[in-house]
């Protein structure tokens, strides 16, 4: 009878489940999904990374599962001579972190911010 307990238990552990977005780009998702998080990726989140000084370009989007370490926290630094802010949103319950889709498909990018948003990209991914 303990051995069906100890499996009812195993089994009735509910991960969470996020939407997931491996990479957007001018509000349309390139790779959408649902993540189901593992043990050591417990909250849900969105990340964006703009160009301030760039506003036509509306940046970069991530989502999926991640630690909680580095949550809700806004970074600002240079890459290029052009300044760039990476926001990470996070939440903890199921599909909390919505794809957002614009029909921003007609901005067009400058040369300066296609080569530092690439680097970004870049260092981001290996931030994460």
């Amino acid at each position: 009878c303990l051995k069906i307990m100890l499996c009812y238990c195993v089994i009735d552990v509910e991960s969470l489940t996020c939407n997931k977005c491996s990479f957007g780009l001018f509000g349309l998702c390139m790779n959408s999904g649902a993540d189901t998080c593992s043990t050591n990726t417990s909250v849900c989140y969105t990340g964006k990374a703009t160009f301030p000084s760039v506003q036509t370009f509306p940046g970069f989007t991530i989502q999926g599962c991640r630690e909680p370490l580095g949550c809700n926290m806004t970074t600002n630094g240079t890459l290029l001579s052009i300044s760039y802010e990476i926001a990470i949103e996070c939440c903890s319950a199921d599909f909390c972190n919505p794809i957002h889709l614009s029909g921003a498909t007609a901005n067009k990018m400058t040369l300066a911010a296609a080569v530092g948003a690439a680097a970004l990209a870049s260092l981001w991914g290996n931030a994460l």
